[in-house]
């Protein structure tokens, strides 16, 4: 299948752009937006969110794309509003509402509540997500008024934090692996208290090691004064991966990992992925520790790439 042709006068930006997403925006139309602001001919996001959601949205452009399925795994922390005694359709606000009951809630009821969910937990995947079975998006099976039957996967909560209870507003602050529905940590706890619950509010806070303390809102990129200074905005390719240990290869070592060999190097580390570099800061990409101890290149950039 051919590849699509890059637009005429866009630029091979590279980098990373820590976007703030706004809400009632698809996490795609915040992407093409940037692309549109920063002129870029390549680009995409790092794992999306929701319409309903705001928050950190790290964005690849050109050859970071080849490097955003690691930010993609990156553990992730949000700050969750849940409304109490209300479940509908979709986990969140924007469902029909399905159920209400009422609500007599204590913080040390809900702090008891909590603590089952904490640690390694399975959840079944709602049925508005993006998830295909048997070859049928979910959410258009949902739409349709269709429902299949999921299997329950594995995600990890590392922090469950309460942040407050007022009447029937709870907030949440979570921390946990990827691929964590925060909507089905919202029902179920719901289910767990008795009384029910959607989200109401949702921000994502960070990326792995990213915050969106550093973000920028699309209004604030379009309102800067050139494109040099949206460019500013982006991050090199490895600032975004401070979660994967670095490895520094000598500059024979390196040629020899261009060649698509695995090399020797002093590293000390066990088996798994790894940032690579030659000698003190040259960001070649992403490489493999291998059982023997030996690092084999994975997903080389234009600094790595065999010339």
């Amino acid at each position: 299948m051919p590849r699509p042709r890059a637009r005429r006068g866009c630029l091979p930006i590279d980098g990373v752009l820590l976007l703030d997403k706004p809400r009632g925006m698809t996490s795609n139309q915040a992407l093409q937006t940037a692309k549109r602001l920063l002129n870029a001919c390549k680009a995409g996001h790092t794992g999306s969110l929701d319409p309903l959601a705001t928050g950190l949205l790290p964005l690849a452009f050109g050859d970071a794309t080849r490097i955003s399925q690691f930010l993609l795994d990156a553990d992730k922390r949000y700050r969750a509003v849940l409304r109490l005694g209300v479940n509908t359709t979709t986990f969140d606000a924007e469902g029909e509402v399905t159920r209400e009951r009422p609500v007599r809630l204590t913080p040390r009821e809900v702090q008891r509540a909590l603590e089952p969910f904490v640690g390694s937990i399975e959840q079944v995947p709602p049925m508005y997500s993006a998830i295909k079975i048997g070859g049928a998006t979910l959410y258009k099976l949902a739409r349709a008024g269709i429902e299949i039957e999921r299997e329950a996967r594995p995600v990890m909560i590392h922090a469950l934090e309460l942040v407050s209870l007022e009447d029937a507003r709870l907030e949440l602050d979570v921390h946990c692996s990827k691929g964590t529905y925060i909507r089905t940590l919202a029902h179920d706890l719901g289910e767990a208290l008795g009384c029910g619950a959607h989200i109401e509010e949702l921000r994502r806070t960070a990326v792995g090691g990213l915050s969106v303390e550093s973000a920028v809102g699309l209004e604030a990129l379009e309102q800067m004064p050139d494109h040099e200074a949206r460019v500013r905005r982006l991050l090199p390719m490895d600032a975004v991966l401070g979660h994967i240990p670095p490895v520094h290869l000598t500059h024979l070592a390196a040629q020899y990992l261009r060649q698509g060999q695995a090399v020797s190097a002093r590293h000390g580390l066990s088996p798994g992925w790894v940032r690579l570099y030659e000698e003190a800061d040259t960001f070649l990409g992403m490489g493999e520790v291998l059982d023997d101890g030996r690092v084999a290149p994975r997903r080389l950039l234009g600094a790595g790439r065999n010339p």
